[in-house]
């Protein structure tokens, strides 16, 4: 560990923090989230680079307005790492949902896809609580594998990988271990699923808000090289600890013959949708993230 203080210190709060909200219920410690990250939404570098993108994505927007987003921003982090502890405890819905409650919209698309094909892609984004989406997979009986970002510090990404794993069949951090791993995946005819919003410095610059932004391209690379169906999930934050959950139709995609156009293709098709998804949330977005560096 290149920091060990730090990462014990950093790990040994984060646990203070889960049993204090594990100790409450759910909809009480998604508002003292709130509340906790809102302290934390005064410090200078983070709200700087958060009001940087969203001048460079939604320059339409005024500094009032950017300022309530950026607000929302760090309550849904807040709230997000809150409701942690409370995973198993979620329950679904396919009505209006409560306080720990997710609606699931398309759960049927989800199961027939499963059932039908032998190996399938799905994607969503770093919105509203994303987390919650590998664990609707898992409660409709059909877990996937998972794909993340390893957090920083290792001790917080050994024992988050842990509470990862007891809801999806595997939780494979970025990398080669990853491209291994989900290449094993889809080979028995599992499910994969990925959050492919963040910036990847070796990725390829695909248009996002009208940007090119640097974007992993293993979604639609593993999607042509395999004749696989992409399969989008929204999660949206409704209130406070209610969520919905949407499993829309697979993407619409066809191969031209030159695989480094088609990767473009699928991609651009991929940030679109995401694009739209934030532009109708922008506050459940993490903004906080250097999506567009200089």
């Amino acid at each position: 560990m290149k920091h060990p203080i730090r990462y014990r210190a950093e790990y040994w709060l984060a646990r203070l923090l889960w049993a204090l909200f594990a100790a409450l219920p759910v909809a009480t410690a998604s508002n003292l989230g709130a509340r906790l990250a809102m302290v934390l939404g005064h410090l200078p570098p983070l709200g700087r680079r958060a009001d940087r993108n969203l001048r460079l994505a939604m320059p339409e927007l005024d500094q009032h307005e950017r300022a309530a987003i950026i607000s929302g921003v760090w309550q849904n982090l807040g709230r997000t790492l809150a409701e942690l502890p409370h995973l198993d405890n979620f329950t679904l819905t396919e009505g209006a949902p409560g306080q720990g409650e997710i609606q699931v919209v398309g759960a049927e698309k989800f199961i027939e896809q499963q059932d039908q094909v032998r190996g399938c892609l799905f994607f969503g984004g770093h919105l509203a609580n994303w987390e919650l989406m590998y664990l609707v997979a898992a409660k409709l009986d059909r877990p996937v594998h998972l794909v993340y970002r390893a957090a920083n510090n290792p001790l917080i990404d050994g024992w988050l990988s842990q509470v990862r794993k007891g809801v999806s069949l595997s939780a494979l951090a970025k990398g080669r271990t990853a491209a291994r791993g989900i290449l094993a995946a889809l080979k028995q005819g599992d499910a994969v699923g990925m959050l492919v919003d963040q910036k990847m410095n070796d990725g390829i610059a695909v248009p996002f808000f009208g940007r090119p932004a640097m974007t992993a391209p293993a979604l639609a690379e593993l999607a042509l090289r395999q004749d696989l169906a992409i399969t989008p999930m929204r999660c949206e934050r409704l209130a406070g600890a209610a969520f919905r959950v949407t499993f829309l139709d697979p993407l619409s995609y066809r191969e031209s013959g030159n695989r480094q156009e088609d990767v473009m293709a699928v991609m651009s098709l991929v940030n679109n949708m995401l694009e739209d998804w934030i532009r109708a949330r922008p506050e459940q977005w993490l903004w906080l993230h250097n999506r567009w560096p200089s």
